[in-house]
C-alpha cells in the first residue's frame, strides 16, 4: 500500500471517531503497509494535530465516563495503547466516581432501593464490580451515602 493510500485510509478511520497511535497503527499494519510507512503516517498526521492520545483519552473517558468506573477506564485506556501518566491525568478530570457509580447504580436499582438481602447485595454488588468501580466506591453507594450529597 502506498503512503498516500495509506494517509487517507487513516484520514477515514480518524473522520469517524478519535484513535489512539498505537490503535491506529494496529489497523493500518492489518493492511499490509510496513512498519517505516506506518510510522511517517502516523507522524504526519500527529504533526498536524488530526491524531492526538490525549484527545483519544479525554474523548472515551467522556463518553464511557458516566457508566464506568475508573478501574474499567484505565484498562481499556492501556488496551488503546494509551501511556499510564497520560490515562492517570485524563482519569483524574473524569469526575467524582461515586456520583458517577450512584448514577450507574440509580438507573439499573433505582426502583428497588438498597438492598434488602445478602443475594441482592451482591447481586447489586456485582453489577458495580463489572462496571469498573472501586470496593470503596461501591461499599458507598450500597451504604447509601451517595444520597447525602
Amino acid at each position: 500500500m502506498t503512503e498516500p493510500a495509506l494517509r487517507e485510509f487513516a484520514l477515514k478511520l480518524l473522520a469517524r471517531r478519535e484513535h489512539a497511535r498505537v490503535e491506529l497503527e494496529r489497523k493500518l499494519a492489518a493492511r499490509g503497509a510496513s512498519s517505516e510507512e506506518i510510522e511517517a503516517v502516523l507522524d504526519d498526521l500527529a504533526a498536524g494535530r488530526l491524531l492526538s492520545d490525549e484527545r483519544y483519552a479525554a474523548t472515551r473517558v467522556r463518553a464511557r465516563g458516566a457508566r464506568y468506573g475508573n478501574a474499567r477506564l484505565a484498562r481499556e485506556l492501556r488496551a488503546a495503547g494509551v501511556e499510564g501518566e497520560l490515562a492517570d491525568s485524563v482519569l483524574a478530570g473524569a469526575g467524582d466516581e461515586l456520583a458517577r457509580a450512584a448514577g450507574a447504580w440509580r438507573r439499573r436499582y433505582g426502583s428497588a432501593g438498597l438492598p434488602s438481602d445478602a443475594a441482592e447485595r451482591a447481586r447489586q454488588t456485582n453489577f458495580l464490580m463489572r462496571r469498573g468501580f472501586s470496593d470503596e466506591t461501591i461499599r458507598r453507594v450500597l451504604r447509601g451515602e451517595h444520597e447525602n450529597e
